[in-house]
């Protein structure tokens, strides 16, 4: 039995051929041939950049997704945080939880294979004691935080790097997160599996917004449903879900949230529903590791109003339109004007339209959800018009439509979420054509 590092001896003796309890056959596994294939990129990538090692410094920042590069090197997710070493040559060890979390075992031993070596957490100075102990105090060490196209800033605690160089004055350390970025752009078959098993999940939890969503019952009831659903099929307690509800017809000085969904502690509350009513969502649903994106709207009534059904319409449309835009060798612009032009035909106004890639994180790059010259760079498709989609990059779509003309905080979010192909998208949702109206 390894790694028994506890601050006090156990009470009792562990039997020499003791091991953790083995529950892979219940939580969604990628092969070893898959880690094998991620960590032979890898290391051609480190060696060509000259990296001895990768140190992964991982936290729970922006709804977990600060762990996205170890969960794809390492199979490690953790809430509590962990950091890794990854050398050029040898085995990697994984540092997760608390002393106490770790009796009588490390609860990764039980539910994933490719890494072996956990340990407690023991701060900078267990991980620069180990790079001394593998020769590595002289090395060239890439550091492996995150960040995405919203989470601008790499999530590297700055006390730990300095402590890093503190400890290993010798060493030399470059920011390493965009190796492992790179990596992840383009999916693997394996890897999309897991997508098609959140994508499946994803399907349920329509089903479940649309069954709950009735007049007098709280907004949160709807909200929890959609979240019990997610958990109850196989999804991880990943809680994302951006979502807002209220009346469609309201006085014209009371703004409503209703173009897109909010975070807490807008949305749940305990208001409820009326007929009239509008919910519109926007979910991740993580499995294995994978994170897919849906987007959704129910309207509370027998009748709703021409208005936001010819906006859904029109959503519809631009939905169709990505499923011919998305496809391998079309350029990110091109793609983009396809998806747009019904919207435009129409005279609607968007929020967000367009698509943002996901995987272990989201958004991921590349991502193009609003208009030029609106918004940040990494948001608006600057300078990436020209780059060409490749079969395996999957996205969300993020079609947020309003009509100002009619009400300026009423609209639609559809979504499915999208394989590049080469013909066409592969869409893992199949999300309902007919906006559900519920009563």
């Amino acid at each position: 039995m390894k790694n028994l590092d506890f601050p006090q001896p156990l009470a009792g003796p562990i039997a020499e051929d003791a091991h953790a309890a083995d529950l892979t056959a219940f939580v969604p596994q990628l092969s070893l041939a898959e880690r094998d294939a991620r960590w032979d990129r890898v290391r051609k990538k480190m060696l060509i950049a000259g990296l001895d090692a990768l140190v992964f410094l991982g936290n729970d920042i922006y709804w977990g997704m600060g762990m996205a590069n170890m969960r794809y090197m390492l199979q490690v997710d953790s809430q509590i945080g962990a950091d890794a070493l990854f050398p050029l040559v040898g085995a990697p060890v994984v540092w997760n939880a608390v002393a106490h979390m770790n009796r009588p075992t490390n609860m990764y031993l039980s539910v994933q294979k490719w890494v072996t070596d956990f340990r407690t957490r023991g701060g900078m100075a267990a991980v620069a004691d180990e790079i001394r102990q593998r020769g590595l105090c002289q090395a060239r060490i890439g550091l492996v935080g995150f960040s995405s196209t919203i989470q601008t800033t790499p999530t590297l605690l700055h006390q730990d790097v300095q402590a890093l160089k503190h400890l290993l004055p010798d060493a030399e350390f470059q920011d390493a997160s965009a190796l492992l970025q790179e990596m992840r752009m383009v999916k693997s078959e394996e890897e999309i599996n897991m997508l098609r098993g959140a994508g499946r999940i994803a399907r349920k939890v329509i089903d479940a917004m649309v069954e709950t969503a009735r007049p007098g019952v709280p907004d949160a009831a709807v909200y929890a449903e959609m979240i019990r659903t997610q958990i109850a099929n196989g999804a991880e307690p990943n809680i994302f879900n951006l979502f807002a509800a209220g009346p469609v017809e309201h006085p014209t000085n009371e703004l409503w949230h209703l173009l897109h969904g909010c975070e807490q502690p807008r949305t749940p509350t305990m208001r409820p529903l009326q007929d009239g009513d509008i919910i519109v969502s926007e979910w991740h649903t993580k499995y294995g590791g994978y994170r897919c994106h849906t987007e959704f709207t129910v309207y509370v009534g027998k009748k709703a109003p021409r208005e936001l059904l010819n906006i859904w319409a029109v959503s519809h449309d631009c939905l169709e339109a990505s499923k011919e835009a998305l496809v391998a060798g079309r350029t990110i612009g091109e793609a983009i004007e396809m998806i747009r032009k019904p919207a435009r035909d129409a005279g609607l106004d968007w929020v967000e339209l367009g698509f943002h890639a996901m995987g272990t994180a989201s958004p991921e790059f590349p991502t193009v959800v609003y208009q030029e010259g609106y918004g940040s760079n990494t948001m608006n498709g600057a300078r990436i018009g020209d780059m060409v989609l490749e079969e395996g990059m999957t996205f969300g779509n993020n079609i947020d439509l309003h009509d100002s003309n009619w009400k300026l905080d009423v609209g639609c979010m559809l979504s499915d979420f999208m394989v590049v192909r080469p013909k066409r998208a592969e869409c893992l949702i199949g999300v309902p054509k007919e906006l559900p109206q519920v009563g």
